[in-house]
């Protein structure tokens, strides 16, 4: 008995080494365990220390597949990792147990762990289909026919995988499980009633599958059965609905969905064919079509994402059966938008033309801008080009406002070009641009304005009445009747030896008149220099704008002197009118400087008388003019017209003295007729004669005359006739030496105011009319004369003897095109002079004005020339 125990001892420990050896424990788990639950005490089962599973790295080896477990390396145990499921590891595999291994280090040793994965009923019943289309043909099916169903599958196993079915009531059909096969199970639609089609054409039903699991589970299948005479199956697709995207710019042709279907039947029942069956929207129907033999559907035309983004196809597939049966599925196009659309601008509402004095934030226009686009592509930026003087302002969604920033002035711009410009999101960016014109109307805020501010002009005594003296033009840069101009005269007033006399001032518009229109100024009468030497005035240019605006010129018109007046003879200096009887009459003709026709009238006679034996150079008498003229015009000079012969008496050139050429004897006569002629130095030259008769007498006669002629007269002759005596000379003298000293100081200011004129800058030489310069000069000084032209003016007194020099400034001409047309054109040069008359006797007097031609960049500009005057 010891023995056999020892024996069976023995035994038992020879398994329990080979079980070591081999490494084989087995373990137990349900599916669906938690992770970290504990499976088994894997160390402990392999009979390791405590501490000796970690110091030997205990761990499983992987074999390939993930399963679901690990050794803890600090207990030795084996947990559960991950999710066990129990269908998706062995399938309807029973038992479901894993192989592992286990590794132990030091030494190195292999052991096996099977583990078991045991099932729970977590899965339910499920058919193949949710739905079961079938075809029973009717009145040809009898009662008691039987129709295949495939039964539900269950993933579990056991009784978790026992399944049982109900059917749904119906008096036509009931549901038989066939058992015979133990290995499955087999279900069949029993038919136990014959189908009437026009009755029901359709017969629905609910098949149900119960596993045997607790709790249980179900899964049901809905049976529908079409009544058929013949055919009874149709096609079917494998999609319901078939779901594309498509971008908007596909080309003809690409494939848009390939669609299939199949049919139970066969032979000729089983073929088909596919069409289109309906399309939304209908008005796309070409724009698809399909292979009736394949089901590809391909794109026929262009998509338009702002036109159409989604299309609804029914798409049909029909047997070949009879009668035919047909299968049908829904293909959703959805159109993907790309940016090809741009923006659009629109202008809706346009204020033009804008006033240029409208105010900042003035509405001008309003647009609209839009893009088809969607998304980014149809997200708009707007902004207006140049930036000034106009802005875009965001009014609503799409919508904005052209208003002004900044003010207008038409005179500078009249007219802007504006370009609206819209950019899109996209990806590249599309744009567009609107362009506006938007022209400024005109407001009257400018004044006439006259080129120049001072005009002078030049105008010739003896004009015609209505002659042209100047043309006047003032810009105004406003348009219509804003910048219509029309011209006044702004009365002035005339100056000249009238005036000086006291005979008082007189309007301008007494002698001259601007024409309203054309801005020409006309002359009233004819001008008179004697009467009129300067006429100032200022011409008005008014504008036809609401409220008009006016701007002045000032006209200085300088009457030029033409020898109109013949020289004058004058009495004797001192002597009352009626002191005497006229002995003389002056005869005014017209001639050349070169010949002299003989006066007109000879009826009175001068009368002088001289002693015996006067020495040579002895005054006898003097002759004694004035001529109304002034300048070159009113410079006299006397001539001995007769006797032609060399006689014993001449005639002081300029001085109007007769004096004796030589010592008189007894047989030069007792009296000597002389016929002298005043000339002055115009062109044409005037002229006016006296008669002299010059009575010789003894010196005691000559005496007596003399003092005769004095008591009776004043030491004068009553005729106009200077008796020669030692006073008159004496007074003569003194004169003279005055009239020389006033020369000599005159031409030495004239040289120095020459030279200034000749070589300073041109820029220093300004335009326009100046001051009046008074000059007195005398025959014994000398004056140079200019390069250009010098006039003499001699008037003489009884007193003194006093010649004017006139030169005109040596100015270079005009250049060619300097002159505005639309201005009167300057002279070179102006001289003017005026001769003046006192109760003593006459003086000459010079206004001398000089003007230059304007420089490109300076206007009108004056320079003034004053010479003191000397009696």
């Amino acid at each position: 008995m010891g023995e056999r125990c020892c024996a069976v001892l023995r035994v038992l420990v020879l398994q329990a080494a080979w079980a070591l050896a081999g490494g084989q424990v087995r373990y137990s788990v349900p599916e669906e365990a938690k992770a970290g639950t504990v499976v088994g005490r894997l160390a402990q089962d392999l009979g390791l220390e405590a501490g000796e599973a970690e110091a030997r790295r205990l761990r499983l080896v992987a074999q390939g597949r993930r399963a679901s477990v690990e050794v803890s390396g600090a207990s030795g145990a084996l947990l559960v990792s991950s999710r066990l499921d129990r269908e998706e590891l062995c399938g309807k595999s029973a038992p479901c147990a894993l192989r592992l291994e286990v590794l132990l280090e030091r030494p190195l040793r292999v052991f096996h762990v099977q583990l078991e994965v045991t099932d729970i009923n977590d899965n339910a019943p499920i058919f193949p289909a949710a739905r079961k289309n079938l075809s029973i043909a009717e009145l040809t099916t009898m009662p008691g026919s039987r129709f295949p169903l495939e039964g539900a599958s269950d993933a579990d196993i056991g009784a978790n995988a026992q399944l049982s079915y109900t059917l749904s009531p119906s008096e036509h059909f009931r549901m038989e499980e066939d058992n015979s096969n133990s290995r499955s199970k087999s279900l069949f639609l029993i038919l136990t009633k014959s189908l009437d089609r026009e009755t029901i054409p359709v017969h629905r039903l609910v098949l149900t599958a119960t596993d045997g699991g607790r709790p249980s589970l179900t899964g049901t299948m809905e049976l529908v059965i079409s009544v058929l005479d013949a055919n009874d199956n149709a096609p079917q697709f494998n999609q319901s609905v078939y779901n594309v995207h498509l971008s908007e710019d596909a080309i003809e042709g690409t494939l848009v969905a390939r669609v299939n279907a199949t049919d139970l039947d066969e032979g000729i029942n089983k073929d088909m064919k596919y069409e289109i069956d309906l399309i939304i929207p209908p008005s796309t129907s070409d724009l698809f079509s399909i292979d009736a033999n394949t089901g590809e559907i391909r794109l026929m035309g262009v998509l338009d994402f702002e036109e159409v983004n989604l299309y609804d196809l029914n798409v049909k597939a029909t047997d070949k059966g009879t009668p035919p049966l047909s299968g049908h599925c829904r293909v959703l196009l959805e159109v993907l938008d790309v940016n090809d659309n741009a923006p659009e601008v629109w202008v809706t509402s346009l204020s033009v033309p804008v006033p240029e004095d409208a105010s900042v934030g003035t509405v001008v226009a309003l647009l609209s801008v839009s893009d088809r686009d969607s998304g980014a592509n149809g997200r708009v930026r707007c902004w207006v080009w140049p930036a000034a003087p106009f802005g875009l302002e965001a009014t609503f969604a799409g919508s904005y406002s052209l208003v002004l920033r900044e003010a207008l002035d038409r005179e500078r711009v009249s007219e802007y070009e504006v370009e609206v410009r819209a950019e899109d999101g996209g990806a590249p960016a599309l744009g567009a641009r609107r362009g506006l014109r938007v022209p400024v109307s005109d407001v009257n805020d400018n004044a006439p304005l006259f080129a120049q501010a001072v005009y002078t002009v030049l105008a010739r005594e003896n004009n015609a009445a209505g002659a042209e003296l100047a043309r006047l033009w003032a810009r105004d840069p406003d348009e219509a009747g804003n910048g219509r101009v029309s011209y006044s005269v702004w009365e002035g007033a005339a100056g000249g030896v009238g005036a000086a006399a006291g005979s008082g001032w007189r309007a301008a518009s007494s002698y001259v008149s601007v024409d309203a229109e054309s801005g020409r100024v006309w002359a009233l009468q004819p001008l008179d220099y004697e009467e009129l030497q300067v006429l100032q005035f200022e011409v008005r240019a008014v504008d036809a704008g609401e409220p008009p605006l006016c701007g002045n010129a000032t006209v200085q018109l300088f009457v030029l002197d033409e020898n109109d007046n013949a020289p004058a003879l004058l009495p004797p200096a001192g002597s009352a009118p009626e002191a005497g009887a006229v002995a003389a009459e002056a005869a005014s003709s017209s001639s050349s400087s070169s010949s002299f026709v003989g006066p007109v009238s000879g009826s009175g006679t001068l009368w002088a008388w001289a002693a015996w034996g006067a020495p040579a150079g002895q005054v006898v008498a003097k002759i004694r003019a004035v001529d109304a003229d002034s300048g070159y015009n009113a410079w006299l000079r006397y001539e001995l017209w007769e006797p032609r012969a060399k006689g014993p008496f001449r005639v002081g050139l300029y001085s109007g003295e007769v004096s004796t050429a030589r010592p008189l004897d007894e047989a030069d006569g007792a009296r000597h007729t002389l016929l002298i002629v005043v000339r002055d130095h115009g062109e044409p030259a005037r002229s006016a004669t006296a008669t002299l008769s010059v009575s010789l007498l003894e010196a005691n006669e000559a005496a007596l005359a003399a003092g005769s002629s004095s008591a009776s007269s004043g030491s004068r002759s009553a005729l106009g006739v200077d008796v020669g005596g030692g006073a008159a000379s004496a007074a003569t003298n003194v004169w003279l030496v005055v009239a020389i000293c006033a020369v000599s100081s005159l031409f030495l200011l004239a040289l120095v105011l020459y030279g200034a004129s000749r070589w300073a800058p041109r820029a220093a030489v300004l335009s326009g009319p100046g001051p009046t310069t008074l000059v007195c000069a005398s025959e014994v000084g000398s004056w140079s004369y200019s390069q250009r032209h010098s006039r003499s003016l001699c008037v003489a007194d009884g007193a003194a003897k006093s010649d004017l020099m006139v030169f005109s400034p040596n100015f270079p001409p005009l250049p060619p095109g300097a002159a505005p047309k639309d201005t009167q054109p300057e002279p070179s040069a102006l001289l003017h002079t005026r001769v003046f008359k006192d109760g003593n006797g006459t003086f000459a007097f010079v206004i001398a004005s000089f003007t230059k031609p304007p420089t490109h960049s300076d206007g009108p500009q004056n320079v003034d020339v004053s010479v003191p005057s000397s009696r």
